[in-house]
């Protein structure tokens, strides 16, 4: 009988969702992932504690039936839903719920701290280690568009876990305790991402601690058991660009009838009017600049930034373009790090029709409840409200010019647009938290 339902992805693969087609070369052309990440130590306990879970192969991307959103609100993966009714979300919780039904099992350790330090481990790599590793390699695999800054910011935030790791191992073989517990099982079915796509053989040999800690977690039988072989690659994955297909070629257009003449009257004449044209951008009128704002957007993108960075300052021009810095009117009312970038993810959306004429980056800094919200943009024209009262909430922002002559501005716009330093603000230092780049 079975035990449980288990909603994920299916075991064997994962595709990409329709609209991410993957843009790699060599070897790592792949259209599909091995496994998910935060299943496979679901599945391995439940196969070694002979506990029976039916997989229903669940794929949010594909859109989610009326009845999976009243079990799990989210729309998100995993979800277990219990032969009695009983219904879990939440990754670590099932895996916990799973082991916990082998009241004899020692993956839960043996002492209330051993589970405290497994729950320690298991919520570093779900919270800490795993975003990070996502925001280096689905870039890369074209699971999430391109941006050169964004790979490196989530490289060295991943790397800087990896060496938590690292040291611990140094005199550990396993995370908690000295035995194999459900912390190595599900951190090393995290980790995996890492070693399929970027911990290539360099990488491996600056990190010998972790690579053999995942080796001997992955060769244990409890985990061997639902995975593939083991195998490490050479290289990493790394970012190639689409090629661009050549356009058709246009078949010659069949020559016009001639018209007839129009009569003096038209007797028959629609009485419709015609549609009015589209109104034009305001700033489209300013006509075109020397200095192309995509040119300077795929320099940010595709370069370090210090360099993209020169390039700006060899290229800016006064006249035509304009440098503002953007403050958020009610700091005071801002909560949680996550809500308040998602609240500048809404401004810049809503800034959608002013993109050609615009670029910057918005960044959170402090703690939660106790942040500031501050940017710097470049503009074409000399005027800000132009080019942001698209944006229907653009009132609760204020603009101030900045003039790129004063060293002291010049240097706010290289810090707006590295994420490197903390800001001042009322004599108060707040540390970098998150940002946003509009380009």
């Amino acid at each position: 009988m079975s035990f449980g339902k288990l909603y994920a992805y299916k075991v064997s693969s994962v595709p990409f969702p329709p609209n991410h087609i993957p843009f790699l070369s060599g070897n790592a052309k792949v259209d599909k992932i091995k496994g998910n990440a935060r299943t496979t130590a679901i599945l391995a306990v439940a196969k070694a504690n002979n506990v029976d879970i039916e997989l229903v192969v669940t794929e949010p991307f594909k859109g989610l039936p009326a009845e999976y959103l009243e079990i799990n609100q989210l729309g998100k993966i995993p979800t277990f839903v219990g032969a009695d009714g009983y219904v879990l979300t939440e990754a670590i919780a099932i895996a916990i719920y799973i082991t916990s039904q082998n009241e004899k099992t020692t993956l839960l350790g043996k002492t209330k701290q051993d589970y405290a330090t497994i729950l320690k481990w298991m919520s570093f790599f779900n919270s800490e280690f795993l975003p990070s590793l996502g925001r280096w390699f689905s870039p890369l695999i074209g699971r999430e568009p391109y941006n050169k800054k964004n790979v490196e910011d989530g490289q060295k935030a991943n790397l800087k876990a990896v060496d938590v790791v690292e040291k611990h191992l140094l005199n550990n073989t396993y995370l908690a305790g000295e035995r194999v517990t459900l912390a190595d099982l599900f951190a090393a079915s995290i980790a995996s991402r890492g070693f399929t796509f970027v911990y290539d053989k360099a990488w491996r040999s600056q990190y010998p601690n972790f690579t053999r800690w995942y080796e001997t977690v992955y060769n244990q039988p409890i985990y061997s058991a639902v995975v593939d072989s083991l195998s490490f690659i050479d290289e990493a994955v790394k970012f190639t660009p689409p090629k661009k297909e050549a356009a058709p070629k246009k078949e010659a257009a069949p020559k016009a009838a001639p018209k007839p003449k129009a009569k003096e009257v038209e007797e028959d004449e629609d009485d419709e009017p015609k549609e009015a044209p589209k109104p034009k951008h305001p700033l489209e009128l300013l006509g075109k600049p020397t200095l192309a704002l995509d040119e300077w957007k795929r320099q940010y993108s595709n370069n370090d930034t210090p360099d993209a960075l020169k390039w700006f300052w060899e290229n800016y021009n006064p006249e035509e373009y304009s440098l503002w810095t953007v403050d958020y009117k009610y700091n005071d009312e801002l909560t949680q790090i996550f809500m308040t970038s998602n609240l500048i993810g809404g401004f810049f959306a809503r800034l959608e029709a002013s993109r050609k004429y615009l670029f910057g980056c918005a960044s959170v800094y402090g703690v939660a409840n106790d942040s500031v919200i501050k940017g710097a943009f470049v503009i074409r024209g000399q005027e800000a409200l132009p080019a942001f009262d698209v944006a229907p909430d653009y009132e609760s922002y204020e603009f101030t010019k900045l003039d790129p002559s004063k060293p002291e501005d010049k240097e706010f716009v290289n810090e707006q647009w590295t994420w490197e330093k903390p800001i001042v603000v009322n004599g108060k230092e707040y540390p970098w938290a998150d940002g946003k780049v509009f380009k």
